[in-house]
């Protein structure tokens, strides 16, 4: 009897095991992700300036503009469910010499459907000294969910627009050339993140480029591909890691139950029936 206990015991922390390390890969996301964003040159190297002509950029990738001081630039990336996405901007500033004072600078995420996306944490408004040579910024969304509902205000599966712009300087320095470098990076969360259902289409909004709008362009030619789509396109795979603990979650309460019975059955032996009876 104590054999076949101690057998159950270990089943049992089997079972447990098993659960525990089907959410250790989403228990991975506490780390602070590093706020610099190094050129790699894989990526664009120009910006939109409205959010009609973005440019789109995929993840991982690094985009490089040239701009001055005071426009608006503008980038569109994909953001899957389950995903954690990072953006990570520097903004090379002009020598000290030709600037009048201090910069402040600043990014911002809006969704498909242009609504703002709040920083979970991150420098997302930074300022530079008179004699700083650059800032970098930060901005760690929240997880995308698959579904969510009307009301709320959750990031939902499609593009997100990239807007970096400088909020405050000495009226003197607008126009200044200065040199950005934008990149976006993201986690998957697992089965942590996962609900039940899933929007019909992800919010990807067309965008027309400015490079596919010429006189010349044939008319039946294929219309512009939707800004900000995955490479691989959106995730459609059945298999998450909810499968993992709920496999694990089945086979431990077969176990516990299977615990359970033989602490109640006894050692098989007849009970003693009390003489008369």
């Amino acid at each position: 009897m104590s054999r076949t206990r101690r057998v159950l015991a270990g089943a049992l922390l089997t079972g447990l095991a098993l659960l525990t390390g089907a959410g250790a890969a989403a228990a991975d996301d506490s780390a602070s992700p590093s706020p610099s964003a190094s050129g790699d040159g894989s990526g664009p190297t120009e910006a939109g300036t409205t959010f009609r002509t973005a440019t789109a950029l995929q993840q991982d990738e690094t985009a490089t503009a040239g701009a001055s001081t005071g426009d608006y630039l503008y980038w569109v990336f994909p953001a899957d469910a389950g995903q954690r996405a990072t953006v990570t901007a520097k903004v090379t500033l002009p020598e000290s010499a030709t600037r009048h004072g201090a910069q402040t600078w600043q990014v911002d995420v809006y969704d498909g459907l242009r609504r703002r996306q709040a920083c979970m944490y991150g420098k997302q408004t930074g300022r530079a000294g008179a004699d700083a040579a650059s800032v970098e910024l930060t901005c760690v969304l929240r997880t995308v969910r698959a579904l969510a509902e009307p009301w709320a205000n959750d990031p939902l599966p499609g593009s997100y627009y990239v807007r970096l712009t400088v909020v405050g300087l000495a009226s003197a320095d607008l126009g200044l050339p200065v040199h950005t470098e934008v990149r976006v990076t993201s986690k998957d969360q697992g089965g942590s993140a996962d609900v039940d259902g899933s929007l019909s289409k992800p919010l990807v909004p067309g965008v027309s480029s400015a490079e596919q709008a010429s006189d010349d362009t044939d008319a039946s030619a294929a219309p512009a591909a939707l800004a900000g789509e995955p490479e691989d396109g959106w995730s459609s795979g059945w298999w998450t890691s909810r499968w993992l603990w709920t496999a694990g979650g089945g086979v431990l309460a077969a176990l516990m139950a299977v615990f359970g019975y033989s602490l109640t059955r006894g050692n098989g032996r007849p009970s003693r029936v009390p003489p008369g009876v």
